[in-house]
This record gives structure tokens, C-alpha cells and sequence, in this order.
């Protein structure tokens, strides 16, 4: 019988971080272990480590792990960060960036990594232009295997203050779905539990190379 698979989860007070927990319960064949800056309420049945440290430690925490494969499952919003671009930044583009080149040091296999629809270094966006700019970066760092998700509307209960456009997209996200056909299915909203179970579906994933899912993309994987 083989080893379990080495899965460290960094982002794993979020939303989707969260999930992934909850998915990898019952799943003898990962270790998972999380970092994060605080402790959280882990679901009933967790099967986690939970390494808590500064996020200038992260780097290490995440050599001393010595992973194979990293789930990066970081992201803030602009409002969530009282409209500072260069706060959002240095989490969603500095943070993330640090997470990935300490997998590839520590010698990763594989990276995963929860993005956004839309993401495109060209974007006139900010927020997808600094996720496009993301991804370009990690693309770069030639993990054996590279996988990037690009959600749409995230649906879910999250922790802290309420965001009222947010949750008023939930509710309209079932009738506007049935709407986005075709090449605009991609921008249809999924469950947060449905996401980390696309990336447990994906952990250890062969062959090799750079992978860019969508939501077409996770409806398949969660048939199978």
C-alpha cells in the first residue's frame, strides 16, 4: 500500500479552505495539514494538522512540511480591505507568490490554486488583473503539475462581516445560472463544498503540465 499523499492547505480559515477540511476527512489516502495565523473551529471528523504562525514565518512552516502537493486557497476582496489596493495585493499577489516559490523550494510536486473567472493580466479590472498577473507568475515557477481553478461567484456561508451584494448574488445565482450557456458557462456560480471537492478530485493528479479549470471543467470532475 502506498504512502498517503503529503497535502498542506494554506488559506485554511476561508471559505473553501474550510471545505477542503471537511472533503478530506474521510480520506485515509491524503495527510492533510493547514496553515494559517489563527485557529479556527475545525469541522466535525477533521483529519488535520494545523500549523499556526506569523505570515512571515510561512516560508518555513511550509519547507518544514515538505509537501507534495500545496492547495492555495488565499483571497480578500477590495471592500474587505477598506478599498486599499495595496493591501489587497499583498495578499492575493505578494502572499500567494511567497506560499508558491516555498512549495517549489520545499520541493512540491504540485501546486492548486483557487484564482477567479475572468483572470487576465490584461484585464481592466484590478482585482482580475492581479490575478492574472498570479498566474502568470506561477506558470513560471514549473511546478510538475500546475492547477489552476477559476471559480465564479463563490456560494457559502463565510465568516465575518456580511457583504450584501454578495449574498444578494447567492440568491439570484440559481436563476442566472440557467441563463450562462455555451462559453458563458464558465461565469455560473458554484458551492464552495462542490470547489474543494474538484480540488481533492485533483490532488495527485496525472499527467504532468499546466491545467486551467473552469466551470465546465468542475462539473466534469464531480461526475466522475
Amino acid at each position: 500500500m502506498s504512502e498517503p499523499r503529503r497535502v498542506l492547505l494554506v488559506g485554511a480559515t476561508g471559505l473553501v479552505g474550510r471545505e477542503v477540511i471537511a472533503a478530506c476527512a474521510t480520506r485515509a489516502d491524503i495527510t492533510l495539514s493547514g496553515l494559517a495565523r489563527r485557529e479556527i473551529p475545525l469541522p466535525q471528523g477533521a483529519r488535520i494538522e494545523l500549523l499556526l504562525a506569523d505570515t512571515a514565518h510561512w516560508p518555513q512552516a511550509i519547507a518544514d512540511a515538505r509537501p507534495d502537493t500545496v492547495v492555495v486557497a488565499l483571497g480578500t476582496t477590495i471592500k474587505a480591505v477598506g478599498g486599499d489596493k495595496a493591501k489587497f495585493r499583498a495578499v492575493d499577489h505578494d502572499l500567494v507568490l511567497t506560499c508558491a516559490e516555498a512549495a517549489k523550494a520545499a520541493g512540491a510536486r504540485q501546486l492548486i490554486v483557487v484564482s477567479s473567472v475572468g483572470a487576465e493580466l490584461s484585464s481592466r479590472n484590478f482585482y482580475l488583473s492581479v490575478k492574472g498577473e498570479v498566474e502568470d507568475r506561477l506558470a513560471k515557477l514549473h511546478f510538475a503539475r500546475l492547477d489552476i481553478l477559476r471559480p465564479g461567484l463563490l456560494r457559502g456561508t463565510r465568516e465575518g462581516p456580511a457583504r450584501p451584494a454578495e449574498r444578494l448574488g447567492m440568491i439570484l445565482s440559481p436563476l442566472v445560472d440557467r441563463l450562462l450557456r455555451g462559453s458563458l458557462a464558465r461565469y455560473r456560480s458554484v458551492r464552495a463544498r462542490d470547489l474543494a471537492r474538484v480540488i481533492v478530485a485533483l490532488i495527485g493528479a496525472r499527467p504532468d503540465g499546466r491545467y486551467v479549470h473552469h466551470n465546465p471543467e468542475f462539473r466534469r470532475l464531480l461526475a466522475r
